[in-house]
């Protein structure tokens, strides 16, 4: 097994399947979403024919959600796969943000919470899509004007209420929008069913992967994940490297994979974040050149799947770094995916 090779067409870096932006989203499951201009260049990069306005559209249609989900950070999801997900990992979610809250001495009361809600749902019945701010606003007016810490935890909150998720997608402002108006109708599904959904949605994208990946990924316990994987049988197929136990899905590609294959990856790419352990892509020397001790990802360029390197892009010039001091990495290769990018911004 070549897990690098696998992960890549899992990922659907190389030779991607799917046209639109939401049909690549809803293979991920979950795509972690922290930098609000740089993901849409994540889930572009795994379409037949990147396109950031194709990226805008699904967005503002409601078929890609942005909003705090697993881990308690940003992800994005498939509209369709917000309910049931949240369902299933809002306890987790809600037990990390108020260890967050606690650890700043923040308490919020259910009646405070109530009363702030109502205050959301008011500014958004005059809105289809408000910023931040428009809440910080209708808050001063009614006498409730609070730091802007406390207002971000109301509307975290009111994220995993199923309340609120992202609205229309601006230049570099996250806006919201009531997720009863955006999103169909909820479908409730049986937590165990849920389970096994997710466990099929992480490792037909994330494969191959560990058991103790997939917990990290979703946030969820190692049991329950073991549950979740076990209800799939013989959909997932085990193979051994390096002496760990690996996952695959069934339906996993093994051919597509070229020499020579270079990426320029986002930060808080999945390839990276989406395992607990990234020595199978990333050197462990190398591993601050990524990211750092506190969570913080940084944009890496991949040759035939191992980071070799950080770009960046700014005033529309793009930038390259290379640290990995075997890396051969040819010209034309570079330039053909600095150009995939670029194409990406105007289409």
């Amino acid at each position: 097994m070549n897990p690098i090779s696998a992960r890549l067409l899992s990922q659907q870096l190389i030779s991607p399947q799917f046209v639109s932006p939401h049909d690549a989203v809803e293979w991920m499951g979950a795509m972690q979403a922290q930098e609000y201009r740089m993901v849409r260049w994540a889930v572009g990069m795994r379409t037949v024919k990147p396109s950031a306005k194709a990226f805008e559209k699904d967005f503002n249609e409601g078929r890609i959600v942005r909003t705090h989900l697993l881990r308690t950070t940003w992800q994005l999801v498939a509209g369709e796969d917000l309910c049931w997900m949240l369902e299933l990992c809002r306890d987790s979610a809600l037990r990390g943000l108020r260890g967050w809250m606690k650890s700043n001495g923040v308490f919020i009361t259910d009646a405070e919470q109530a009363v702030v809600q109502q205050v959301f749902t008011d500014v958004l019945s005059k809105s289809r899509s408000v910023l931040k701010s428009d809440f910080a606003v209708a808050l001063k007016d009614r006498g409730m004007a609070m730091p802007d810490q406390r207002l971000s935890y109301h509307i975290r909150l009111a994220e995993y209420s199923g309340m609120l998720c992202s609205g229309d997608l601006l230049p570099l402002k996250k806006s919201y929008s009531l997720t009863s108006e955006k999103l169909p109708a909820c479908v409730a599904i049986p937590r165990e069913e849920a389970l096994a959904l997710l466990a099929r949605k992480y490792f037909r994208s994330h494969g191959p992967a560990t058991l103790e990946d997939f917990s990290w990924w979703s946030g969820l316990g190692l049991i329950e994940c073991k549950n979740g994987m076990d209800a799939l049988g013989a959909e997932l197929v085990r193979e051994r490297w390096k002496g760990l136990e690996f996952f695959l899905h069934e339906g996993s590609r093994t051919r597509g994979f070229r020499s020579g294959c270079v990426h320029l990856l986002p930060p808080y790419d999945e390839y990276l974040i989406g395992y607990k352990s990234r020595h199978v892509a990333l050197h462990p020397d190398h591993s601050h050149h990524a990211h750092n001790n506190r969570g913080i990802f940084w944009p890496v360029i991949l040759l035939d799947g191992e980071v070799i390197g950080n770009w960046s892009a700014a005033s529309g010039k793009v930038s390259t770094d290379l640290f990995h001091p075997g890396a051969c990495l040819d010209e034309g290769s570079i330039q053909k995916e600095i150009d995939r990018y670029k194409k990406f911004i105007r289409v």
